[in-house]
């Protein structure tokens, strides 16, 4: 089953019409194959486009009805099921490439989601911690309690350090991290590598785990991968989210906070300390610099204080 949105089940694809049924399999081949789609965004356009036609109803029956006001439906509905900006975002974009497809296939005469604005319009600014309660965060994993203490210690410094996506700290390979540059090798979306400097206690806290509880907990000598399991098996990018849950629970931190929270606290952090807004955009990755200028409005603080200090009616 999709992922349910407010306790609302949505149908797998087997649910739907097969008329549906077909269109949908074959545009998920077609990103696959012909679009080269990692499987992480073929799996979320899957889980987005059973929503988008669980809510057409019995317009599904004919995709060849689709008109805008179905696509802008769609999204109002994202939005009061309390999806994210980015969840809404990334939905129509999905639904986008759908409609293209349709056209492309005939089905449709027209792309009725061009005209759609973005969700991102929403501007709803990202949950943000400040440094104390990252510092919390990061004290979390106790070497008496915790059987991974050093692995997951390190794990949460280097996402606070970096700023790296979950999924991109779980792909690191031991050879990505460089000490004596005091540097990490991240292969983010697209395939697009980045160099992103890290702070020494990072890289102090991964090599205390690459020394200690990696070497011996190591089964295959051949394995690159960075993060490794009990098992020894490299971590998935949801053994991370589970990772991070349990060590917010246990600092009692509030707030729906991920290894995504960490990531914003990592760019608002070096813009409150002057950094560049271009680097920022370069360390994170973004392909646009509009999705970074967004840290821009949770600094609110210190322009405030630079209004107070050099302005003579401050």
């Amino acid at each position: 089953m999709a992922t349910p949105v407010k306790g609302r089940p949505l149908p797998s694809a087997c649910e739907l019409r097969p008329e549906c049924r077909g269109h949908l399999k074959g545009f998920l081949d077609y990103i696959q194959v012909e679009c080269g789609l990692s499987a992480n965004t073929h799996h979320a356009y899957r889980r987005d486009l059973c929503r988008f036609l669980a809510h057409l109803g019995p317009a599904a029956g004919d995709l060849s009805t689709l008109t805008t006001r179905h696509v802008e439906g769609f999204l109002h509905a994202c939005r009061r099921e309390g999806l994210s900006v980015a969840s809404a975002a990334r939905a129509l974009a999905a639904v986008r490439m759908f409609c293209r497809y349709l056209v492309l296939h005939r089905v449709l005469r027209r792309d009725v989601s061009a005209v759609v604005d973005s969700p991102k319009k929403w501007h709803r600014l990202p949950t943000v911690l400040d440094d104390g309660r990252v510092q919390e965060l990061l004290a979390a994993p106790d070497d008496g309690q915790d059987t991974h203490a050093v692995r997951d210690r390190a794990i949460l410094t280097l996402l606070y350090a970096t700023g790296m996506r979950a999924s991109e700290l779980a792909g690191l390979k031991v050879t990505d991290v460089n000490p004596r540059l005091g540097v990490v090798r991240v292969l983010g979306k697209g395939a697009k590598e980045r160099i992103i400097p890290a702070a020494d206690a990072a890289l102090a806290a991964v090599r205390a785990y690459v020394d200690g509880p990696r070497a011996e907990r190591l089964h295959d000598p051949g394995e690159p991968r960075l993060f490794l399991s009990r098992a020894g098996r490299a971590l998935g990018r949801e053994d991370v989210f589970r990772l991070v849950r349990k060590y917010v629970r246990r600092a009692a931190l509030r707030g729906n906070v991920t290894p995504h929270t960490l990531r914003h606290a990592f760019a608002t952090q070096l813009l409150a300390h002057g950094a560049d807004l271009r680097a920022v955009q370069e360390m994170l990755g973004h392909a646009d610099i509009a999705t970074t200028q967004v840290y821009t409005h949770l600094d609110a603080a210190r322009l405030k204080a630079i209004h107070k200090k050099f302005h003579p009616r401050g």
